[in-house]
């Protein structure tokens, strides 16, 4: 069987310094904000090249504090609207709705899947505070066109980065385009830990600071409480074993990034649709995409996962129901349709792809999916 990510092989590449560095840990007697913590919020703010970096509980955490912190710092307020587009996981809205905010949703660019500049200047109204531009799959959104848009309309941008680790365009990686961003370490991200972490960047000190304290009870000072805050902090044993992760990110970005290309260059069924196929690039020196994941599209897409499966070979779908359809949210959207939006969730079917794949698994892969017939 072909897995469709096998974080054990993953992590056993650095099993000696993660044992190590756990037990370091253990042996230290701090366990939460101590120095791990410390270092590595320093390490991914000049990784990604931001002045800061805070450290959470998880991705969703990143996104709900960060929405959060410009509420009580006053650039947001209960009611403002965020642009965000329709077919991102559903933590992306959750993050928007649990801070009383309101998503507007905006369908993709057909190509790239990522939010489109052209709709977002469609739905901009005097209620329209901020974007939440979603890097998904591992490609970075168009950032200069919607920091250009950001800028014309006073609006705030945040990246959901939590699939873009490491993306970068013109010299400029995810984490430091917008106002903010939010990162997942979730254990199957590029950049994953050994359980659920998360990080928020910014270059705004204000902004930091106010995070920091919400996460921390809402308190920059044991029992001196400004804020109604939470508790969401990134632990020691975590912020360790993602030092070590993170001094290996690029080279498995190199890897994935080889097993997309032997997929783009030898995959050429008919009735799969590659990532891309339709725009000119070379994806060996394609910064912009880290390769989180590896969609394709089919319209018989659930026969053709049963006919891979029976190929020994493992796939995900990334994601079957799009946000407004779910019923979590059939009061926010009880009649809106996002055609290409439902079009995508229906058809995509994520291969498998990761830094510890080998070129014979990558063509056994592709030649599976080359003798797919369709039913």
């Amino acid at each position: 069987m072909i897995p469709f990510l096998d974080l054990t092989k993953i992590n056993n590449q650095y099993k000696d310094e993660l044992i190590k560095v756990t037990s370091d840990v253990i042996d230290s007697g701090w366990y939460i904000h101590g120095q791990q913590c410390t270092a590595f919020e320093a390490e991914f703010a000049e990784y990604c090249g931001s002045k800061y970096a805070i450290g959470v509980a998880n991705g969703l955490d990143a996104l709900i504090l960060t929405f959060r912190a410009w509420i009580e710092i006053g650039k947001l307020k209960e009611g403002d609207e965020v642009i965000v587009p329709a077919n991102t996981y559903i933590a992306s809205i959750l993050a928007i709705t649990e801070n009383r905010l309101k998503p507007i949703l905006v369908e993709p660019d057909p190509f790239t899947y990522n939010i489109s500049p052209k709709h977002i200047e469609k739905v901009i109204t005097d209620k329209t505070k901020c974007i939440l531009a979603v890097h998904l799959y591992g490609q970075l959104a168009p950032m200069c066109e919607i920091m250009s848009i950001a800028q014309n309309h006073n609006l705030l941008v945040l990246e959901d980065s939590a699939q873009a680790h490491g993306a970068s365009f013109n010299k400029c990686k995810s984490g430091n385009w917008g106002n903010a961003s939010a990162f997942s370490f979730y254990p199957g991200k590029n950049l994953g830990a050994l359980g659920d972490a998360g990080a928020i960047t910014t270059n705004d000190e204000e902004l930091a600071d106010t995070i920091r304290a919400l996460g921390n009870y809402g308190s920059f000072q044991k029992y001196k409480n400004i804020y109604k805050g939470v508790n969401s902090r990134l632990d020691e044993m975590q912020a360790a074993i993602l030092r070590v992760k993170l001094k290996y990110l690029d080279n498995e970005i190199t890897n994935r990034r080889a097993i997309a290309a032997i997929y783009q260059s030898s995959i050429n069924n008919p009735l799969i649709s590659l990532p891309l196929k339709d725009k000119e690039l070379d994806i060996k020196n394609y910064k912009n995409h880290v390769w989180h994941l590896f969609v394709v599209r089919t319209l018989d897409r659930d026969n053709f996962q049963k006919y891979l499966l029976e190929q020994d070979i493992q796939t995900l779908i990334h994601y079957p129901i799009p946000p407004h359809q779910q019923k979590a949210y059939k009061s926010f959207f009880p009649e809106n349709r996002y055609n290409l939006t439902e079009s995508i969730h229906k058809s995509v079917l994520s291969l498998p792809i990761s830094p510890v794949m080998t070129e014979s698994e990558a063509m056994y892969v592709v030649d599976a999916v080359n003798r797919y017939e369709g039913k």
